[in-house]
């Protein structure tokens, strides 16, 4: 296997992203429209934050429904998505190698991982499965 693959030749270039002052509602309706489950939180072209779908989930009350299926009701206006999404994020950047990436997913419990270029401006981002599948493709080729 090949040691010295960028980052960059894997990870996803078409980043869905919301802004720092976007709502709870719009990030949900992003994770549903898109079929995501990270979405890196932007002020400018600038990394503030990254929301997971299971951070969304975390901030819903279940209720049980009139034929007792559990269903989640949504208090997203109670909370802005500063305070729901992580910050200080860890990113790397489209010049570091996969092995750096399986690394950092190794020893932080991370799923996804924004990738920025040397200004700091997100460009991509990578996810464990962008990662598996990388690794899958050497043993088919």
């Amino acid at each position: 296997m090949k040691e010295r693959i960028l980052v960059s030749t894997i990870m996803a270039k078409d980043v869905i992203t919301v802004n720092v002052t976007d709502s709870l509602t719009k990030a949900d309706e992003l994770f549903k429209e898109h079929k995501i489950r990270h979405i890196p939180v932007v002020s400018g072209k600038h990394i503030v934050g990254i929301l997971s779908h299971s951070d969304i989930l975390r901030i819903g009350i279940p209720d049980i429904n009139a034929d007792g299926d559990a269903v989640v009701s949504k208090v997203y206006d109670m909370y802005t998505l500063e305070q729901v999404m992580t910050k200080n994020v860890k990113t790397l950047q489209q010049d570091d190698f996969i092995k750096t990436a399986a690394l950092v997913f190794t020893e932080n419990d991370f799923r996804a991982l924004p990738i920025v270029d040397e200004d700091n401006n997100l460009v991509g981002i990578l996810s464990t499965t962008d990662l598996i599948k990388f690794l899958l493709a050497q043993f088919n080729g």
